[in-house]
């Protein structure tokens, strides 16, 4: 089972006196792992290395560094740890959940059965978002992959069938 980090963290050490600033944060997107690398690049920095890894992608970089001495190395830490979905590198002391993987679910259900699903969505604890249509209310959610036949099932009981699956 692979993890990601469960929120950003921040790790400094001086050594030498250098000082090292290690950054790390959850992301679900290469938009979202170049955004937190353009957000917490330190300006007063000599080299601000990276590497992040989200599925199959991956890129690092030494910015400037020799060749192969920041850059992969963080990397590795990523992969050493069973990490995905992380950009930088402050690992070793960050917080640690399982990475689920999650399905999206879109369903429209008549006005009349909308309280329902309100009451569903809020026992499961699930955020959805709502568009109205002249038929009724069209949800749209993200779920974890191992629930979504359970929840479909829930769902077509609460509204005793009256839900169109898109």
């Amino acid at each position: 089972m692979s993890l990601t980090l469960a929120d950003k963290v921040v790790y400094e050490e001086e050594i030498q006196k250098s000082r090292f600033i290690a950054k790390a944060a959850p992301v679900a997107s290469e938009e979202e792992a170049l955004a937190f690398l353009a957000e917490n690049r330190e300006p007063e920095a000599t080299h601000n290395g990276h590497a992040y890894k989200i599925g199959l992608l991956y890129r690092f970089s030494d910015d400037g560094e020799p060749s192969g001495t920041a850059g992969r190395p963080i990397l590795h830490a990523i992969e050493a740890q069973g990490l995905d979905r992380v950009a930088a590198e402050a690992l070793r002391r960050a917080p640690k959940v399982p990475l689920v993987e999650r399905v999206g679910l879109a369903f429209l259900v008549p006005f009349a059965e909308v309280g329902r699903v309100y009451a569903l969505l809020e026992a499961r604890a699930l955020k959805a978002e709502e568009t109205y249509t002249p038929e009724g209310v069209r949800f749209a959610l993200l779920l974890p992959k191992p629930e979504r036949e359970g929840f479909l099932r829930a769902l077509l009981d609460a509204t005793r069938g009256q839900v169109a699956l898109e």
